[in-house]
């Protein structure tokens, strides 16, 4: 069984005007955000000659953007991409051979944006920054050789997140190019329900489980990891709230395929509603953080989509969710679902007998979806 590490709190600090414990999970030596940090920016990536890459700011944010070498006949396709890492790890300089793929094989010029990390840089720095660099891209993407028409917004994980809601901020506005497709690599999409079919069954997966999504909801708002039990239970979420969304985040919208392998219906009637914690935690509930909680007019605005899910992850029934709201409101949907694939696998793609079989498979598949775009 895989549990948590050990919590120690340390002293109460003051934070937006009240007082927050901030606790710190150790491993011995180090703790569990630092070993994160180390494990997906230790290891330099490979260098490949067969692609430029530049590093510069857009209005501020830190990008590096990663083109072929071949000089094209005509302006590029772009895919701006947010990696992902609960927003507190990762970067565009971790190891990994996926953003090249895109460049190399999906004939595109591939923005990494290098968004700041929480908690250090407070929510919700990382969308204002994500959307920064997608606006200054749209207008000045000919100064790079990209066609500002051809723009595709993607990401991993929370960075799937990042991307899900900047395509959605981006529908209205009419002095920018319609984003022409958005790529989403198994996206968590709300925090309002973590306990829904993927939730159950994925609860001691490999790479992320239910306590461990609880965990990082908590780090990156900067709130106490004590909270952890009690969001599990959906205790954050007032039942007007919960009646509301129910529409939507609702276990009976996941097809029944994907209930048979540990699942048991939840009675969210029965749950312990905690003002206190609605109140730490209630930008969970957000639109940033929930996006598949916006209305039916912003969704059924969304450009084409090609979304991602992997059978063994935590995350998986948010991308099915998503997918029936995004086809209910008319937008064409590409769906990859990896039937032996792992939540955050896709790192681990082209590194010899270290890549798995199921990354190879991601990359094959969003790469494909790219090239035809």
């Amino acid at each position: 069984m895989q549990t948590l590490p050990h919590i120690h709190i340390q002293k109460a600090q003051s934070l937006g005007g009240h007082t927050t414990i901030l606790p710190k999970i150790t491993l011995g030596l180090c703790s569990l955000l630092d070993v994160l940090r180390l494990w997906t920016n230790g290891i330099p990536p490979r260098r490949d000659v067969s692609l430029v890459i530049q590093k510069e700011k857009f209005d501020g944010v830190p990008v590096r953007i990663y083109s072929s070498r071949t000089v094209p006949t005509m302006k590029r396709k772009a895919v701006l991409y947010f990696h992902g890492g609960a927003g507190i790890f990762g970067s565009i300089g971790k190891a990994t051979e996926t953003i090249p793929s895109h460049a190399r094989t999906g004939d595109a010029t591939v923005v990494a944006v290098g968004y700041g990390l929480g908690p250090e840089n407070p929510y919700p720095n990382q969308y204002t920054e994500c959307l920064k660099a997608a606006v200054y891209l749209m207008k000045h993407g000919e100064d790079y050789g990209i066609d500002s028409s051809r723009i595709i917004i993607s990401g991993d994980s929370c960075g799937a997140n990042f991307a899900t809601r900047i395509c959605q901020l981006l529908v209205d506005c009419r002095d920018l190019p319609k984003v022409h497709a958005q790529a989403l690599i198994y996206p968590g999409l709300q925090a309002m329900n973590l306990s829904l079919p993927s939730y159950q069954q994925n609860c001691r997966g490999p790479f992320l489980w239910n306590k461990l999504v609880a965990y990082f909801c908590c780090r990156y708002l900067n709130r106490s990891t004590t909270f952890i039990n009690d969001l599990l239970k959906s205790s954050h979420v007032p039942k007007a709230t919960r009646v509301m969304y129910q529409k939507w985040v609702n276990a009976n919208n996941i097809p029944e395929q994907f209930k048979v392998r540990g699942y048991t219906e939840q009675d969210h009637s029965l749950s312990n509603f905690n003002p206190q914690l609605h109140e730490e935690m209630k930008e969970l509930l957000s639109e940033n953080i929930s996006p598949l909680l916006a209305e039916d007019a912003v969704v059924c605005k969304l450009p084409q989509t090609f979304l991602l899910t992997c059978e063994f992850d935590a995350l998986r029934d948010d991308g099915l969710l998503y997918m029936k709201r995004l086809m209910d409101n008319g937008v064409p949907v590409t769906w990859s679902h990896v039937e032996n694939g792992m939540h955050a696998i896709m790192p681990l793609f082209g590194y010899g007998i270290l890549s798995f079989p199921s990354a190879e498979r991601i990359v094959h598949d969003v790469t494909n979806f790219i090239r035809r775009l």
